[in-house]
């Protein structure tokens, strides 16, 4: 499949870190975190956590400490499809079409359940036609976005006729707050923030248009309870052991040795500033200043993260041909796809 557009959408509200130890610096006391669990806040939010700041949906950092299981839940399901109409709409713009232009719209999150899914609000908000394939993925965490592509070559695939899909990846990480003496939780506090990534594709190539091929998975269920979203209390809370950097290392250089020849560049999901160093030395010493760059302005937005790496690495122009993208989380799973002008594709 073909490339035509991507853009992203971020909440209105983005906080420093230090703007968020302020509030946990109170907060949390108030929440009962014991003397150790404020040190560690205060070491990550204060120190070079590869963060410079972040957005959330629900406004400010004191105030989402005051919600509920239920406020959670209902922010979750008022966030989630604005915010992912407000990429689609983006894309859509960019490649000059309209939404009933669309066959189909895949749509992935992780921070909170919509049923029917959040792929039939954005349908309504945008304008699809009646007739749009809609298909939302679940429970694949922070590498999300290449499955969902996967999907919607796919769907791709099955006709000879043009078509054109849209693929979406939205989070409200804050709609996932939970707060505890854990240092998995601790860490996800201060790691995490809300974005969405649209891109529009087609089956038909064009000039100059970049391909998605060679797609990859690697599944390690042994491993599922490093990092997964547990329910605690009704609330989303992250399971998170300190191994995710080696284990994602692990992964993503299997993936990448697999992989034909030498990209020209290397795209990675962001997750934080140790998964990156870990990946360093297993990638061939490719320089992830993308990944790192999105990192320190948005924090790890989770699924959209390697999308929002894509569009700022497209956003230069670059007369790179070959870009080997990757995604990995929960399950524990990572992916892996390469996106090349036509004249440079490897089978």
């Amino acid at each position: 499949m073909y490339l035509r557009s991507i853009s992203s959408a971020f909440p209105a509200s983005s906080f420093t870190q230090r703007e968020c130890w302020e509030a946990l610096k109170t907060h949390g006391r108030q929440a009962g975190l014991k003397g150790r669990s404020m040190g560690l806040l205060e070491k990550i939010l204060l120190g070079d956590s590869g963060i410079d700041q972040r957005h959330f949906a629900l406004g400010s950092p004191e105030s989402i400490f005051q919600l509920d299981a239920q406020q959670l839940n209902e922010a979750f399901e008022i966030h989630a499809p604005a915010l992912a109409s407000e990429a689609l709409q983006g894309a859509l713009d960019q490649a000059d079409l309209s939404a009933r232009d669309l066959d189909a719209l895949f749509i992935c999150s992780c921070t909170g359940y919509l049923c029917p899914g959040i792929s039939s609000h954005v349908a309504e908000r945008v304008g699809l036609g009646s007739g749009a394939y809609l298909q939302d993925l679940v429970g694949l965490g922070c590498g999300a976005a290449i499955p969902t592509m996967r999907s919607a070559d796919g769907f791709l695939r099955t006709f000879d006729r043009e078509l054109r899909v849209a693929t979406v990846c939205v989070e409200i990480c804050s709609a996932c707050f939970y707060i505890d003496d854990d240092p998995g939780v601790l860490i996800s506090l201060c790691l995490f923030g809300d974005g969405a990534s649209a891109s529009i594709w087609t089956n038909q190539p064009s000039p100059g248009a970049w391909q998605a091929h060679g797609f990859q998975t690697l599944h390690r269920p042994e491993d599922r309870e490093k990092i997964r979203f547990v329910n605690a209390g009704g609330k989303l809370r992250n399971q998170l052991d300190r191994s995710v950097p080696q284990l994602a290392a692990e992964a993503v250089g299997e993936l990448f040795a697999e992989t034909t020849g030498n990209p020209d560049v290397v795209l990675t999901h962001t997750g934080g500033r140790d998964v990156l160093n870990a990946l360093s030395p297993v990638l061939k010493g490719h320089s992830l200043l993308h990944s790192e760059k999105i990192l320190r302005d948005y924090g790890n937005v989770s699924s959209p993260s390697i999308m929002l790496a894509l569009e700022a690495q497209l956003s230069q122009g670059s007369e790179d041909e070959r870009l080997w993208l990757t995604s990995f989380g929960a399950g524990f799973a990572a992916h892996s796809c390469n996106l090349t002008k036509p004249a440079s594709i490897i089978r």
